[in-house]
């Protein structure tokens, strides 16, 4: 299991360093913004146009990799996040503040593509589930370590932004100073929603919500955390209890749902997270060891809505198609993150902080009376169900990461496709993978993106148009295959179900 560790170490310690600098500042953001006495919906803006950003990058990402390579994207990704967090030391103006916001996004997802690409191009199948298992757990330390860093800066100064900037710079050395073989550039393949919505309409609905939860916990549980009378120490370990508790629940949770129905365990923890929220609608004030507690549980709970539902929506999808399921799952992910900061900004403006709670128990009443075990049939199961549950704790990611889900089967996902990565020279002699043209040198598997934009619509398409669909011929140097999710429009016509197929989870 050590080897899985060693092997990427690299890899996984930029990842860490990238996700410290990203928890760091979106708790200082929220903090400092409310010291400022500024709008929770410009808060909610801030980070609702950071998601954004995650999830519109991939298909610019996609297109820098191919242009020129993985470390030169990884490096120039990187200068633009330490700028956009640096400016905002330099510019007090909002407006100004949502347009870097977005641009660190844009340039985040590109640098989650590279790594994420890396470790599934040099991942055996066998370890596949050890190497995603440990990039999901440095993720979320990354996370938890930048809220505790945060306690080293008491003041609400420039100092915070020049840490965090300090870490994206940093996460360049283990990626620029790897030894191993650049991975091929991504081809594209597509995800077909309609499909996936007519066969696990519950899991999205859950995804979604999750979403809306996660994206307004990041962006407003730190304003609200202050509004109760918490320092800014006070405010970085309660949002660290839900973070850390949350990665700690995994596994027992993930024992859980191994062994028992997964939509009753859905349920159960929107139930649990409607009971905790109650107690916050400032009805009294809690002091200080309370709000913890309830943070923890919070994290328990919540964090594991996502995995869970993921788990269910595998079990309902056969394997060739669990590529596109895992893409379209962080895509609506993705979209909920967006929204959910929004409206909790205009609830906590509109009324009082207390609102983030209140959004907390509407979201979790909605899963409650959705989330019906009783109304899954089971006519949809996938022969290998129930599939295996995978923890994953900071979604903060691209969608790259689908292809390292150990539920993915790549030899045989339709979306399979075998093709040389062009502009870019062989680099199997060069022993340090050192850069052999304008892109990186090519390895021998491949990662997953999503170009947003182009979700396969499913519609007709003209034999001319069709043609330009077909796979590449496959080259015999190439010994693996390159995938993409592509974004709407541009992907193979969607097959429609069966007649017997009928809507499941």
């Amino acid at each position: 299991m050590m080897g899985a560790v060693v092997s990427f170490f690299s890899l996984y310690f930029a990842t860490l360093l990238l996700l410290l600098g990203t928890g760091l500042f979106n708790t200082y953001l929220g903090i400092r913004l409310a010291e400022a006495q500024v709008s929770e919906v410009w808060v909610g803006a801030l980070i609702a146009v950071y998601y954004l950003g995650l999830v519109l990058g991939a298909r610019n990402g996609h297109r820098l990799i191919g242009r020129v390579g993985h470390i030169r994207a990884y490096a120039s990704s990187a200068a633009v996040v330490t700028v956009a967090v640096l400016a905002q030391a330099l510019v007090d103006n909002l407006w100004v503040w949502v347009g870097l916001r977005f641009l660190a996004g844009l340039a985040m997802v590109t640098q989650f593509m590279v790594i994420e690409n890396w470790l599934n191009e040099q991942t055996d199948n066998a370890l596949r589930g050890r190497v995603f298992a440990f990039y999901m757990v440095f993720s979320g330390l990354g996370t938890v370590l930048g809220q505790f860093s945060l306690t080293l800066f008491p003041d609400l100064d420039y100092q915070p932004l020049i840490f965090a900037a300090m870490c994206s710079v940093l996460c360049l050395l283990p990626v620029a100073l790897t030894r191993r073989l650049h991975p091929a550039i991504l081809e594209p393949v597509p995800i077909m929603p309609r499909y996936y919505l007519s066969r696990v309409p519950m899991c999205l609905a859950v995804v979604f919500l999750t979403g809306a939860l996660t994206g307004a916990f990041y962006g407003l549980g730190p304003v609200f955390a202050y509004k109760q009378n918490l320092s800014s120490d006070q405010v970085a370990m309660f949002v660290a209890a839900a973070v850390a508790a949350g990665l700690v629940s995994q596994w027992p949770l993930g024992w859980l749902a191994d062994r028992m129905n997964r939509a009753s365990l859905l349920r159960f923890n929107a139930m649990v997270l409607l009971l905790i929220s109650v107690p916050l609608w400032g009805w009294f004030v809690l002091p200080y060891w309370a709000l913890l507690v309830i943070s923890a549980v919070f994290g328990i709970f919540q964090f594991t809505l996502y995995p869970i539902a993921s788990a269910f929506a595998n079990d309902n999808v056969e394997p060739e198609r669990r590529v596109g399921l895992s893409a379209i799952l962080l895509m609506v992910y993705g979209l909920g993150a967006c929204l959910g900061p929004l409206i909790v900004g205009g609830v906590m403006r509109e009324i009082n902080p207390n609102m983030f709670f209140v959004f907390v128990a509407v979201c979790s009443a909605m899963l409650v009376l959705y989330v019906r075990p009783q109304s899954v049939t089971g006519q949809n199961l996938s022969q290998d169900a129930p599939t295996q549950f995978v923890p994953m704790t900071d979604l903060q990611t691209a969608p790259v990461v689908a292809a390292l889900d150990p539920r993915v089967d790549l030899e045989t996902d339709i979306s399979h496709e075998v093709g040389p990565e062009t502009g870019v020279t062989d680099s199997a002699s060069s022993p340090d993978g050192a850069d052999a043209g304008p892109a990186d040198q090519a390895g021998s598997r491949s990662g997953l993106a999503m170009e947003s934009g182009h979700v396969d619509s499913g519609e007709g398409q003209s034999e001319a148009e069709s043609a330009d669909l077909l796979p590449p011929r496959v080259d015999p140097n190439v010994a693996h295959t390159n995938l993409e999710v592509t974004a709407p429009g541009s992907g193979p016509e969607e097959h429609p179900d069966s007649p017997d197929r009928k809507p499941n989870p």
